[in-house]
This record gives structure tokens, sequence and C-alpha cells, in this order.
């Protein structure tokens, strides 16, 4: 098999994980130290997640402090495929709010009264994620980096 094959097959995996999945475990570290909570998302493409966040919560507090995140999507079983990913969070206004308020809706629709209550959105801009899928031999994970900006 190519790399090229290779990076298909792994891409085709991570975009097939992430539509199947509605929410990920966000971990972050701040002022208060380590901090792990579940949130909604959507995928925006294969490298960027879009969420919302209570506006006076721990996660966010420590987003603001330290922008530097990991992620996990996975259905809390090892057996099934998993991802896992460090990440850039960026809090986003205007436009941009009213894009991930519409993507999370649409992928979401329970989010919806949570999007009603103090809320920021936030865009996580994934650098390289790690797939992991057990039972088809990838075990380590494999790794697919996102595309370098020309």
């Amino acid at each position: 098999m190519t790399t090229m094959e290779q990076d298909t097959e792994i891409e085709s995996l991570l975009r097939s994980t992430l539509a199947a999945h509605s929410s990920l475990y966000l971990a972050t570290s701040g002022d208060s130290g380590p901090w792990v909570n579940g949130v909604y998302f959507a995928e925006t493409g294969p490298f960027t997640l879009a969420l919302a966040l209570e506006q006076r919560g721990r996660t966010l507090a420590a987003i603001r402090q330290v922008p530097r995140v990991a992620v996990i999507v996975a259905t809390g079983s090892p057996g099934d495929p998993f991802l896992q990913a460090q990440a850039t969070a960026e809090v986003v206004a205007g436009d941009a709010a009213q894009e991930v308020r519409r993507v999370l809706l649409a992928k979401v629709p329970a989010v919806e009264p949570f999007l009603a209550a103090p809320i920021e959105t936030v865009t996580l801009r994934v650098e390289k994620w790690r797939i992991t899928d057990i039972y088809n031999g990838w075990f380590p994970g494999r790794e697919l980096a996102a595309p370098q900006p020309v």
C-alpha cells in the first residue's frame, strides 16, 4: 500500500469517526490545574472542530490562560476506533461565532438549550490526529497531520 493510499484510508476512518460522534473529551490546563470536560462538537473539516463552552466555566478560563488543549473522540471502549489530538483553541466572535452555532445545531440538535445559555464559541485547530483501531491492527495508532499552509 502506498503512502497516499494509507493516508486516504486513515483520513476516511478519521472522517467517519468524527461524523459518528457528537461529543468529545476536552483536556485543558490553566491556573487551577488540569481539567477534562465533555463537550458537544461539530467538525468543519478534518482538522477544525467547533464547540461552545460555558462562559464562566473552568474549561473556558483555562483556554483563555493556555490555549493548547488535548482531545479524545471515543465511545469509551478501547476496542472501538478512537481519535486523540493536541489542538490550539481560539475563542471566536462575530460571524465566526454564528458559524460555530450553526454547525453545532446542524450536527447536534440537542445542543439548542445550551446555546441559549451564557456561552462562548470556540474553534479547535488540530495539528495532527492519532487514530487507533485495535481490531484492524492500528496499535499503536496511525497519525495524520494537517496540511501545511502554502
